[in-house]
């Protein structure tokens, strides 16, 4: 029985990702990451090549309140910015294009008894990641990624 509350609450949760993803591409905009809590707070996080301001914050929630009104998706708050200095990296897209940045990997399961590495993003090829941890090559396959995030260098 609790199986198919929690499947509509993952399909509905796709559903409403698939929303703000297309409707941020229409706007010129790169979402990020999508966050929905069992407490009605909604956190779009996006991006675009020349970062985003305040304005492109206002713009998209606007946007996406009308659009959600419209759509029937039902949230308390709504938080819309960028990505931050230590914007996570969730497609392989992302590996890609930070490729040479500092990195911080946590893994699903352990690899040499290790499941969190620190180091330099390197090539990603046939979904394996090349990192440079403390001047060693790692290979980590891009599946067994469970977080990661740029480390700000100041």
């Amino acid at each position: 029985m609790g199986f198919v509350p929690v499947f509509y609450l993952w399909v509905r949760i796709m559903e409403v990702a698939k929303l703000v993803g297309v409707t941020l591409t229409g706007l010129g905009y790169e979402l990020v990451d999508l966050e929905i809590s069992g407490r009605g707070l909604m956190r779009v996080l996006m991006d675009k090549p020349t970062g985003i301001t305040v304005e492109d914050c206002e713009i998209v929630s606007n946007q996406l309140t009308r659009l959600f009104m419209v759509e029937g998706v039902n949230f308390e708050r709504l938080e819309v910015s960028s990505p931050g200095l230590d914007r996570p990296l969730k497609k392989e897209a992302d590996f890609i294009r930070f490729s040479g940045q500092k990195a911080q990997i946590k893994l699903r399961m352990p690899m040499s008894g290790r499941k969190n590495f620190v180091g330099i993003l390197g090539a990603v090829e046939n979904g394996i990641l090349q990192f440079d941890v403390e001047d060693k090559q790692v290979a980590i396959e891009l599946s067994n990624i469970d977080k990661a995030r740029l480390v700000p260098v100041f």
